[in-house]
């Protein structure tokens, strides 16, 4: 599946990283692949971490394509 990140969105309150090891954060919060920093797509493996985060970020800054 398809991971896109939408940096305006995120409000940093840390959800996504609670959910799945695939995201972190940038110092001031935003959300980030926790391997590439500059990186906003990336086909990964379906799994249950990654819907979850997606399925609760309250902005949508995360979505699933």
């Amino acid at each position: 599946m398809k991971i896109t990140l939408i940096p305006e969105r995120c409000i940093a309150c840390g959800l996504c990283q609670t959910y799945s090891e695939l995201f972190d954060y940038h110092d001031n919060g935003i959300v980030r692949f926790y391997d590439n920093p500059d990186q906003l797509e990336r086909e990964t493996p379906l799994s249950k971490d990654v819907l979850e985060a997606v399925k609760n970020c309250p902005t949508r800054a995360l979505i699933k394509d």
